[in-house]
């Protein structure tokens, strides 16, 4: 059966009236939220409020003392497959959403208003683009590299719609054709007749999963995650961590604060020391999702507000540590005077120090001795 409708159908579809509604403040990104969270004295329901929650009655201890998960055996480390994540997730159907998940419920929105379009006919130009989607509202089109190629065609057959009103997303989800749990719209080109492209939008909701609410969030037990498939959500990311290394009690998708669209990166936190070194050891996952397949990079997570660990700021003026240092025999803040002391010592003189740099991905730097 073809999933296009006689023509003229789609074109009868009642887009939803435009709500007008205004471009909201820019919002934190996810890393300023998650320390939020992380440096609150709240009361740990408080902390979760309004995130997504597994019943606590159905969870049990995240870690075994091998620091692995309980709940799937069998699985390869460091290599979970699709159908093994498909599995994962199924089994954790007992999640349940509060009625402000996302961290776009106060205004409403459920969708980012940035929505990826794959499969398009080749011949598809920008214009033409714009055009098969212009009736759902204000949109801009983009796609990867788009002003440096200077290319009138999408290079790989996918673009990003950027829509001016989240309301623009509901209507082309509704427009759409669902099969498979994908959603589709035809469009033509000027060869190609009412071709099925894919349509992704990303649900703002699945950008932070929390396993176990009672769980506090400690930022030293926090990694990054790179290279993050952007189709993944928090809860898949969660499953998968959890099963490689036990002990995941969040995970969060990061997301840019403007179209809070996913940026390929993601943070999740252990409530152990075991799972964490576990962890930032491994270094890397390779993770098969869909058609894609990547080798992530997992770092501690770096703070830059911390004291360093040695002299609590007696020997740096009381400034905060520039340097952490990921070796497991570490795992500890320095200022430069200490880092220099404490890495002089055999054995440690090849550690490297991590910063924090603008982008909120750990860095390497070389340090030059005093």
């Amino acid at each position: 059966m073809s999933l296009c409708p006689a023509e003229g159908t789609l074109g009868d579809h009642q887009v939803a009236s435009n709500m007008n509604t205004n471009m909201e403040a820019l919002r934190f990104p996810l890393e300023q939220q998650l320390l939020d969270l992380m440096r609150t004295n709240a009361e740990p329901q408080e902390h979760f409020k309004g995130y997504m929650n597994y019943a606590p009655n159905n969870i049990q201890s995240m870690g075994n003392i091998q620091g692995r998960s309980p709940f799937f055996t069998g699985i390869e480390d460091n290599h979970i497959l699709d159908d093994q994540l498909d599995q994962i997730v199924t089994s954790f159907n007992t999640l349940h959403m509060s009625p402000n998940t996302s961290r776009g419920s106060e205004s409403g929105e459920r969708y980012s208003r940035k929505v990826f379009v794959g499969g398009l006919p080749p011949d598809i130009d920008e214009e033409e683009i714009t055009a098969s989607f212009r009736r759902f509202g204000p949109l801009v089109v983009d796609w990867p590299h788009k002003a440096e190629s200077k290319s009138y065609f999408p290079p790989k057959g996918y673009a990003f719609l950027l829509f001016q009103d989240e309301s623009s997303v509901q209507s082309l989800i509704d427009a759409c054709i669902q099969e498979d749990e994908k959603l589709y719209l035809c469009v033509s080109s000027p060869t190609i007749k009412d071709k099925p492209v894919q349509i992704r939008p990303w649900r703002l909701s699945d950008a932070d999963f929390v396993l176990d609410a009672s769980m506090p969030l400690d930022p030293r037990k926090t990694v990054f995650v790179g290279g993050v498939p952007r189709p993944l959500k928090a809860v898949e990311l969660a499953m998968i961590m959890d099963r490689l290394y036990g002990g995941v009690c969040y995970a969060g998708i990061d997301t840019d604060p403007e179209l809070k669209y996913p940026k390929g990166a993601g943070r999740v936190a252990f409530s152990n020391q075991q799972s964490y070194i576990a962890a930032i050891s491994a270094r890397f996952v390779q993770l098969q999702h869909g058609d894609i397949e990547k080798r992530v990079e997992v770092k501690p997570y770096v703070l830059d507000d911390q004291m360093c660990d040695e002299c609590q700021g007696s020997r740096c003026g009381g400034k905060f540590a520039p340097f952490f240092c990921a070796n497991v025999t570490c795992l500890q803040y320095y200022c430069e005077h200490c880092w220099a002391t404490i890495h002089s010592r055999p054995g440690r003189e090849f550690h490297k120090p991590l910063v924090k740099e603008g982008a909120d991905r750990p860095r390497a730097v070389p340090f030059r001795w005093c």
